[in-house]
């Protein structure tokens, strides 16, 4: 699945990382069939632990089956889809929702060439009024919708978008994917660059930043924002929450530094908090 290989790069002078993946997986079902039994399953371990029934125990567990994580789904497109289509997104939602803590409306992917939610604010409409309907219309659990943009919308792009969002209650934003751009200064002495993708990693911070900035400003703080681009230490994590993000993710400072870099950027932002909470300064930069 996904794109031919090689589809992969590093760009080690810039800590950067290029993909074009092209959203490479086992397909909705087999991913649900995947993430239900893992819940069962780790359900079940803890019954046996704790004594406790499985019933009792899913009552009351987030569907990471864990208290203190979260289980994200990320739905997009086929390429075989109509570049107008929504079925794909509604019908991920369907098979993949009840067992997430929250699902991701990826409407950014730079390597899929027929996703043009993210380009056409038409398209992006009627994709959010149909996930969000569909999600509605869930029985029992309902999981919180996120929208994934990407960086390279303009000021008035991300105006309309945020303002789709108001309107149809997103829960939440997550700015942003990669970008087919390549940054100005980068140091790549390789040439790495020109291989077609989307870049992430440290050169894609700036851009990461200003549209998560953008994106708390334009929806008044009203909607969560996670923030996600070129984030590899606790400053930067720190910048990301005063422009706006309630949480962050990591992705391509991992591939360099390993996965114990999510200890260390949290140890340090126990240091550069100096006993404030990571909600005291959310949306700092808007109110200054």
């Amino acid at each position: 699945a996904g794109n031919p290989r090689p589809r992969l790069f590093r760009v080690d002078e810039s800590r950067a990382v290029i993909n074009r993946m092209g959203l490479n997986n086992d397909g909705a079902q087999v991913c649900g069939d995947r993430i239900k039994s893992r819940f069962w399953r780790m359900l079940a371990a803890q019954s046996r632990r704790q004594g406790e029934t499985v019933a009792s125990l899913a009552a009351g567990v987030n569907r990471s089956a864990r208290a203190d994580r979260l289980l994200g789904v990320n739905v997009s497109k086929s390429k075989a889809s109509a570049p107008e289509s929504y079925s794909d997104y509604v019908d991920g939602l369907n098979e993949l929702g009840a067992y997430a803590d929250y699902v991701v409306i990826n409407v950014s992917c730079p390597n899929v060439k027929n996703i043009r939610a993210g380009a056409d604010v038409a398209v992006l409409e009627s994709t959010i009024a149909a996930v969000v309907r569909a999600r509605n219309q869930m029985p029992d659990y309902r999981p919180p919708i996120v929208l994934k943009i990407g960086p390279d919308n303009d000021h008035d792009q991300r105006r309309l978008i945020a303002q789709l969002a108001i309107d149809y209650r997103v829960d939440g934003i997550i700015a942003t994917n990669t970008t087919l751009s390549r940054p100005h200064g980068m140091d790549d002495p390789n040439e790495v660059a020109l291989q077609t993708g989307g870049l992430s990693g440290e050169p894609l911070r700036k851009m990461a930043l200003e549209t998560t900035r953008d994106m708390y400003r334009l929806t008044k703080g009203r909607i969560p924002i996670i923030g996600c681009g070129g984030i590899s230490t606790a400053e930067d994590a720190l910048q990301f929450a005063k422009a706006g993000a309630s949480m962050v993710q990591i992705y391509s400072s991992m591939t360099y530094d390993g996965p114990g870099k999510v200890c260390e950027i949290k140890d340090g932002l126990v240091d550069l908090l100096k006993g404030r909470k990571w909600s005291d300064i959310v949306g700092e930069d808007a109110r200054s």
